[in-house]
């Protein structure tokens, strides 16, 4: 044969092999096509807005072609068994951002025969953060408690230096009333608290050396006197009342309810916990035969040494918070009396709702347990240096924290709404308020007024009752939450107006005042 002709030859049976692989995937040689029709076992998708595959099988003559015409949707082939003519392939698609479903078509080929496939994805689906009310004990427990005002820096107060070389003279984690407030409270306070508007009272109590050595830990008898006369005071009034322990906790300053140490030593933790039983034993027995205006709250802001933001070991720290919050229902449901039935509060990790994912509702024989948060968000704003006298959708955008407006209440409230009220689980925010705005700038005070407004209303809205933080002080440094004069009752300041805008956001049930009525009266400056 001459060596033109073989060359020929050569080249046209590569060109046929190209063209049969270009035309349907791989070929069988020189094999003749088999009698195989072009199918798939599925030919309609369905996806729902997330990132998803699904898996179809197919016959044809040899590995088909897939081309889709939107890059959100891509077929793979898997496999192909040339022997058998059959295979596998996986539609996939990315997720949907959107609101709006979308659709695709995927055109599947093999020589000249093809088939449409048809793709459709759901938008994503935006939960509605609107406030929903519920007909349950959790909803009656928010309306009950209502508005409430913490003495804050008050009973929680203690020194923290050394007078000498004297233990007893030795003042260092001394609790006080007068440490940090210059007046005993009195009668008075919690009557004008009262007229005020308020229908509650948080009272902090710091225990630290008050609390003897173990095994009893005995709690100082003068003491626990003058907190129950005080408690009486609030009785009185006709207020409901908080109590807890606070300040207690260990930030980094060696205090007693050292979650840190649990953490990392079992033996710290049953110390712990064998403390938490002796000093709640003896409160709860003291106030027994108190009604069930009287809540008694576990703990106020644990944290692990200095770590607010619950940066390592989350779920180990978190888990020990859940042990003390179990132990603590334990020991006073154990107790007897009106404890039996008594309403408790237990706070999550820092008393944030950020951390809900690792936090336990104890398990309570009376299902009277409510669930203990603080709301001072956003922190810049509330409680820091005060270089921004914006709040809201309003507020200019140089003068305001980022993020922190009013969709972020709403998200946040919302969340505690449908994870726990929802199943009748009360919530309540044992602390929230902002640091205290001079009226004679006008800009500031206003918007001073509007957050403490919305996020009373806010929280009225959701179901949950909030308690603002009064540590008495005004005029200087950063936290500046004085309201009520803790020996007098009287206001300080200009604290009336803003205390006033606080109970209408939770008292006003006129129709139309709504949360998006006080939205849409935010300051316009």
């Amino acid at each position: 044969m001459r060596p033109g002709l073989t060359l020929f030859k050569t080249i046209c049976f590569a060109t046929t092999c190209l063209l049969c692989a270009f035309s349907c995937g791989d070929s069988g040689g020189d094999e003749p096509t088999p009698n195989v029709r072009l199918s798939a076992s599925q030919t309609v998708f369905s996806f729902e807005a997330e990132a998803d595959s699904q898996d179809f099988t197919f016959d044809a003559a040899s590995r088909p072609n897939f081309v889709s015409d939107a890059s959100w949707c891509i077929v793979k082939t898997s496999d192909y068994s040339i022997s058998d003519h059959n295979g596998t392939a996986t539609m996939s698609v990315t997720a949907n951002s959107s609101t709006s479903s979308r659709e695709a078509s995927v055109t599947m080929r093999c020589g000249d025969e093809k088939i449409s496939l048809t793709v459709s994805q759901a938008g994503i689906v935006v939960e509605s953060t609107e406030p929903v009310t519920y007909n349950n004990t959790a909803w009656s427990q928010s309306e009950k408690l209502g508005l409430g005002w913490n003495m804050g820096n008050h009973f929680d107060a203690f020194y923290n230096y050394h007078t000498s070389d004297d233990p007893e003279k030795d003042l260092y984690d001394m609790p006080s009333e007068t440490a940090w407030q210059g007046e005993l409270c009195t009668q008075a306070t919690f009557t004008r608290v009262k007229a005020a508007g308020f229908s509650s009272v948080r009272i902090p109590i710091t225990w630290l050396r008050k609390i003897g050595s173990a095994p009893d830990y005995k709690i100082d008898e003068n003491w626990m006197n003058r907190i129950y006369e005080v408690v009486g005071y609030a009785e009185n009034a006709g207020l409901n009342v908080i109590i807890n322990t606070h300040h207690d906790e260990d930030h980094g300053d060696g205090h007693w309810l050292n979650l840190a140490g649990a953490v990392t030593s079992e033996d710290v933790n049953t110390q712990v916990k064998a403390e938490i039983t002796a000093v709640w034993t003896q409160i709860a027995n003291k106030f027994k035969d108190k009604g069930d205006w009287l809540i008694f709250e576990s703990f106020n802001e644990l944290i692990a040494g200095s770590d607010w933001s619950l940066s390592s070991n989350a779920q180990k720290r978190c888990d020990i918070i859940n042990q003390w919050n179990q132990t603590f229902v334990t020991t006073v449901r154990a107790t007897g009396g009106n404890n039996n039935s008594r309403w408790l509060g237990v706070p999550t990790y820092a008393a944030s709702p950020s951390y809900l994912d690792y936090f336990e509702v104890p398990s309570d024989p009376a299902k009277k347990t409510m669930v203990s948060v603080h709301f001072y968000d956003p922190y810049d704003y509330t409680i820091g240096a005060k270089q921004y006298s914006d709040w809201g959708h309003t507020g200019s955008s140089s003068n305001k924290v980022i993020g922190g407006d009013e969709d972020h209440v709403k998200d946040v409230f919302h969340k505690l709404n449908k994870k726990y009220i929802a199943n009748n689980i009360p919530v309540y925010l044992g602390e929230f308020g902002c640091s205290m705005r001079a009226k004679s700038d006008t800009r500031a005070w206003k918007f001073f007024l509007y957050y403490l407004e919305y996020v009373v209303k806010a929280a009225r809205s959701y179901g949950m009752p909030c308690f603002l933080w009064d540590n008495g002080a005004s005029g200087s440094g950063q936290e500046q939450h004085g309201y009520i004069n803790h020996g007098t009752g009287n206001y300080i300041g200009n604290s009336k107006e803003a205390v006033d805008v606080m109970v209408k956001a939770r008292t006003d049930n006129s129709s139309g005042y709504t949360l998006d009525y006080v939205y849409n009266n935010a300051p316009k400056l």
